[in-house]
């Protein structure tokens, strides 16, 4: 994991431990913004298409939307997309003001785990 620094004209937080996406050129940030099960979501900042965020578990990937369906990726395990569902459909407010954060390049909220 490493530290990204930004310039003191970017908006994004000045030090935040997230791992560097990308090329040299165009690193991004991708924050954590909760974790459950084994599972890691993530949001990138400056996203673009539909409100989603995205997923890790077990070294697979996928983005999903805020009712929890897939849009890209894909988690073999079932029982992973079931518990994210679960979780984004419970968390679905929050999940939207982390969205509209990101595209404002704030500072991401933790959003509270599937108990």
């Amino acid at each position: 994991m490493q530290i990204s620094r930004f310039a003191a004209s970017d908006t994004a937080p000045r030090l935040f431990h997230a791992p560097l996406i990308g090329s040299w050129e165009t690193k991004a940030v991708v924050p954590t913004v909760s974790t459950f099960f084994g599972i890691v979501v993530r949001m990138y900042y400056r996203e673009h298409g539909p409100p989603h965020f995205h997923a890790d578990y077990q070294g697979e990937h996928a983005s999903f939307t805020f009712d929890g369906e897939t849009l890209a990726g894909s988690l073999r395990s079932r029982t992973a997309r079931r518990l994210i569902k679960k979780w984004a459909l419970a968390r679905r407010d929050a999940l939207e003001a982390n969205w509209v954060r990101a595209r404002a390049c704030e500072r991401l909220l933790w959003i509270a785990p599937l108990e």
